[in-house]
C-alpha cells in the first residue's frame, strides 16, 4: 500500500509521493487509491462520496455504546463503538472483495461520527447528527463545534486525513492483516488495530507536544529545558522516528499547512511561532548532544499543532488519527483477504530444558 524510505525521508502512497496527494486529493480519493488501485475519474469519485455521505448515521445501538463510555479516553470509545458495528452488515463474517468494500466504506464514513459524538457526550452535550451537504472533513467539525467550520479549516483537517491514511507496516496495520489472516472478518480486524493504535508506543503523542510547548512557555527557555530533559534520559516528544533518520516527509505536509492556515484559522498564532523556535533549539541540541542518532522532527509534533488549531482537544488526537488511518486499514484487511494467507510468524525457545516434574510423593 505504501513504502516508507527512512534514509531518504520518503512517503510513497499507492505509487504517488506524499506531496503528490496531501492537499491535492481528499481523503475519499486517497481511500479509492489504495481500496481499488487508482485514483478515481469524476463519476467515480461522485459515487463513492454520495456512498460515505448516506452511511454517515450511526445506528442507536452503537451510539449507546459511545454514551457508555463518555468518560473513557475517545479511542476506548471508538474501540468499543466500531466492534458493534458488525451489527449493521448484512452478512459480517462475509470476506469477499464486495463485501469487504461494502464495510470498508461503512466503517470509513462512520468513524468521525464516532469521534465527534464522543466529544460532545463527554462534555455534556447531546451529538450531533451528520450533515448531507458537508464534506467528510467540515462536516466533522461541524458535528464536533456544532457550527459549520471555515472551509480552510476543513481543508486542513482533510490533508491531515491524507497525510495519515497509510504508513507501511506499522504495528496497528500489521495487526489488521494478522487478524484478517485467518479469515476473520473486516471489523474484527479494524478492532483490533485500534487496540494497537491506543498504545502510546505507536499512538505517539501529539498531546504530550502540546504539554511540552506549554511548559517551555518561551523560546528563550528552550535550550535549558532540552537540555534538562536530556540529561535525565526522557524522550523529547514530537523528534526521533523508528524509521526515520532524516525529517518525517509528514511534518513538512503538516508544517505546510498550518503556514496555509495564517494567523486568521489558527486559534492560537503564538503557540505556533513558539513551535516553531523551539523546534530549531531542540534539532540544535539533538545534534550536539547526540551526534549520529539523526533525531529529526516527526508527524507528531505538527499533528499537535493542526489539531489543537482546528479546536480539537488534546485526548481526541489519536482517535481523529484513526479517522485517516481508517481508510488505510480497510485496504490491508481487504489485500490480506484476497492473498488468503495465514501469518504466523516462527519464534525461538529460549526457555529452559530437560526439566522433570516433581510429584507430591517424589520424597
Amino acid at each position: 500500500m505504501s513504502h516508507v524510505d527512512g534514509l531518504a525521508g520518503e512517503l510513497i502512497i499507492g505509487g504517488y509521493e506524499l506531496k503528490e496527494l496531501a492537499g491535492r486529493v481528499g481523503l475519499e480519493e486517497a481511500a479509492h487509491l489504495l481500496w481499488r488501485g487508482a485514483l478515481p475519474g469524476p463519476e467515480e469519485l461522485g459515487a463513492l462520496r454520495r456512498e460515505l455521505v448516506a452511511l454517515r448515521a450511526v445506528p442507536e445501538e452503537t451510539l449507546h455504546v459511545v454514551r457508555a463510555a463518555a468518560a473513557a479516553p475517545p479511542i476506548d470509545a471508538l474501540r468499543m463503538a466500531c466492534a458493534t458495528l458488525s451489527l449493521d452488515l448484512a452478512d459480517p463474517d462475509n470476506i469477499s472483495p464486495s463485501a469487504d468494500l461494502t464495510a470498508a466504506k461503512m466503517l470509513t464514513a462512520r468513524f468521525p461520527t464516532l469521534v465527534a459524538a464522543h466529544a460532545r457526550i463527554g462534555e455534556g452535550r447531546e451529538p450531533i447528527p451528520p450533515r448531507p451537504d458537508l464534506s467528510r472533513a467540515a462536516n466533522f467539525l461541524y458535528m464536533v463545534h456544532g457550527k459549520e467550520p471555515d472551509p480552510i479549516a476543513a481543508r486542513a483537517l482533510d490533508t491531515y486525513w491524507v497525510t495519515v491514511i497509510d504508513h507501511g507496516m506499522n504495528a496497528s496495520t500489521f495487526t489488521s492483516r494478522v487478524i484478517a489472516s485467518t479469515r476473520s472478518d473486516m471489523v474484527s480486524a479494524v478492532t483490533g488495530a485500534i487496540g494497537a493504535l491506543k498504545g502510546p508506543l505507536h499512538g505517539g503523542a501529539p498531546g504530550p507536544v502540546l504539554d511540552m510547548l506549554t511548559v517551555i512557555g518561551s523560546s528563550d527557555r528552550a535550550e535549558g529545558w532540552v537540555r534538562n530533559e536530556l540529561a535525565a534520559g526522557r524522550r523529547i516528544m514530537g523528534f526521533g522516528h523508528r524509521v526515520y533518520k532524516v525529517r518525517d516527509p509528514r511534518a513538512d505536509v503538516l508544517s505546510a499547512v498550518v503556514d496555509e492556515m495564517g494567523a486568521a484559522h489558527l486559534e492560537d498564532r503564538k503557540l505556533f511561532d513558539l513551535a516553531r523556535a523551539v523546534e530549531e533549539t531542540i534539532l540544535k541540541v539533538l545534534e550536539e548532544v547526540k551526534p549520529g542518532r539523526n533525531l529529526r522532527t516527526n508527524v507528531e509534533f505538527y499533528t499537535a499543532l493542526v489539531l489543537q488549531s482546528l479546536g480539537l482537544k488534546p485526548r481526541s488526537f489519536v482517535a481523529t488519527f484513526a479517522c485517516g488511518r481508517i481508510a488505510g486499514w480497510c485496504a490491508h484487511v481487504i489485500e490480506q483477504h484476497a492473498e488468503d494467507h495465514l501469518i504466523r510468524p516462527q519464534s525461538e525457545y529460549v526457555g529452559p530444558r530437560d526439566l522433570h516434574f516433581a510429584g507430591p510423593d517424589s520424597g
